[in-house]
């Protein structure tokens, strides 16, 4: 009779699009979070913590099949027959709870929210399901004075974690401008916004792709259309030369300083009351940051960001890093973007019935910490804990003494937990914990009252490449009396 077969194990990997983050990761993460949080304290802003779950309906772009809900969303059908989903970003849930909450919000609501999202999408190089974001947002404010406060803050934060002035730009536009520019071009009705709306989407696919194409391809696609390398031909949008003309005199007028950019655009938008409105609302924009010191050096007015064409209905504004990095064909590139917003007022409206204005700013995490680290102002290798060694187990109480004095110093440390038969083991532990110290105390040193501190920090120099001449000065171990660990001890950290 053959054997039962043993049940099969599960397999240790993280799921497709998932990642783990260990030590450093988690640290240094938390570091850079923290710094913000404290920039948007000081703006005058309050932490907001919502629920990872929100309804499916809350959420807004995503509703129910017969099935399951949209691909986009990580969801479910609970035991009442309701559609529940992980949050994909910050902003639907922060609609939700201004909306739930709007008796006793105070209006304007100032709000951040750090944590993760979850998207079902696929996965790629660099792309996950599951990733941290890090919003601001100004619910209940229609003065462009609140888009100009988000964008001040997004640049003083930026520094705080460390980008330097002249490493980075805040570019800002505005969405009533572009439709200006389209309703001058012949693609927008104010009377019926839903007409030429193909026509549009293609125009504004094409300005999107400036980057990519240049200015003879994003030509092509404003007019009949345009075929690649490959010979796929992609429809254009149809118009005419003079309309082409108009769209690009867009894409083109930025000018050396902000006051020549807006009346270039105020220009281009004659005869348009939205987009005059819109090069008002950018003149006010930089005024308020110039009275506050925020000059082109790191906010400046940029009609090239066209950012959530389909979501933003007034200032747009997009953090971008000019720092240059080697990409992995070991080519030049600057960094680019790390964040991005704008002025939304139509999202609390899904709710209330009610306008309800809104601005605010999303940081991508992993975006902006990689920068960091590329900079040098995160990824070296986070210093790990003191670790008192155990010469004799049946002395655990007295290494467990050690280790409290040293904790209660403020220092880092621990008591090695793992079998102290081989010595050899607890400093090769040691040292994968990139410890600085370790402690050792055996029977000779108790009974006359030393520890000896080895000074792991000298191997890992020695070990990355360090002369011995360099580093012969500095005694790889010393033995002090018990009585003075805690000042033996810091003084070696402080070495370094």
């Amino acid at each position: 009779m053959a054997k039962d077969k043993s049940p099969r194990r599960p397999r240790a990997e993280t799921p497709k699009g998932f990642r783990d983050y260990f030590g450093a990761d988690v640290t240094e993460r938390k570091a850079m979070l923290d710094t913000i949080a404290e920039v948007y304290h000081r703006y005058g802003f309050d932490p907001l913590e919502t629920s990872a779950v929100e309804t499916v309906e809350a959420l807004g772009k995503f509703l129910p099949d017969v099935d399951r809900p949209n691909a986009g969303v990580f969801g479910w059908q609970d035991e009442d027959g309701d559609w529940l989903a992980l949050r994909y970003d910050m902003t639907a849930p922060l609609a939700r709870v201004a909306a739930q909450f709007r008796n006793d919000l105070p209006s304007p609501y100032r709000r951040y929210a750090m944590g993760p999202v979850w998207r079902n999408e696929k996965p790629g190089p660099g792309r996950f399901r599951q990733f941290y974001q890090c919003d601001a947002d100004t619910v209940g404010a229609s003065s462009v004075a609140a888009d100009a406060e988000i964008c001040a803050m997004l640049s003083d934060a930026l520094e705080a974690v460390g980008i330097e002035r002249g490493d980075y730009i805040v570019r800002v536009n505005n969405r009533k401008v572009l439709n200006g520019v389209m309703e001058v071009a012949g693609v927008l009705d104010p009377a019926d916004p839903e007409r030429f709306e193909e026509e549009r989407g293609i125009v504004l696919r094409a300005i999107d792709k400036l980057d990519r194409l240049g200015e003879a391809g994003v030509r092509l696609l404003m007019g009949e259309g345009r075929k690649d390398e490959s010979g796929d031909f992609t429809k254009g949008a149809g118009l005419t030369e003079a309309q082409a003309d108009v769209v690009m005199g867009f894409m083109s007028a930025k000018r050396e300083n902000g006051p020549a950019t807006v009346a270039r655009l105020r220009e281009l938008v004659a005869g348009s009351a939205t987009g005059i409105e819109g090069v008002e609302e950018l003149e006010t924009i930089a005024e308020l940051l110039a009275a506050q010191g925020y000059g082109p050096d790191r906010i400046e007015i940029d009609p090239s960001v066209v950012r959530g064409l389909g979501y933003y209905t007034g200032p747009v504004f997009e953090a971008e890093l000019t720092f240059e990095i080697l990409d992995e064909k070991g080519r030049k590139r600057s960094f680019g973007s790390v964040a991005g917003g704008g002025r939304y007022d139509d999202l609390v409206k899904r709710f209330t019935g009610q306008t309800v204005p809104g601005t605010g700013v999303s940081i991508g995490v992993d975006r902006l910490l990689a920068a960091l680290r590329a900079k040098g102002r995160a990824g070296g290798d986070s210093a790990g804990p003191v670790v008192v060694t155990v010469m004799d187990r049946e002395r655990m109480a007295d290494y467990q003494a050690m280790v409290g004095e040293l904790r209660r110093a403020g220092i880092r440390a621990e008591v090695y937990l793992g079998n102290p038969k081989n010595f050899g083991n607890q400093l090769k532990y040691a040292d994968k914990r990139h410890s600085p110290v370790a402690v050792i105390q055996g029977g000779d040193e108790a009974a006359k009252g030393t520890i000896i501190l080895k000074d792991l920090i000298l191997g890992a120099r020695i070990a990355e490449g360090a002369s011995l001449e360099e580093w012969k000065a500095r005694p790889a171990q010393v033995e002090v009396p018990r009585s003075e660990l805690v000042a033996a001890v810091r003084q070696m950290l402080e070495q370094g």
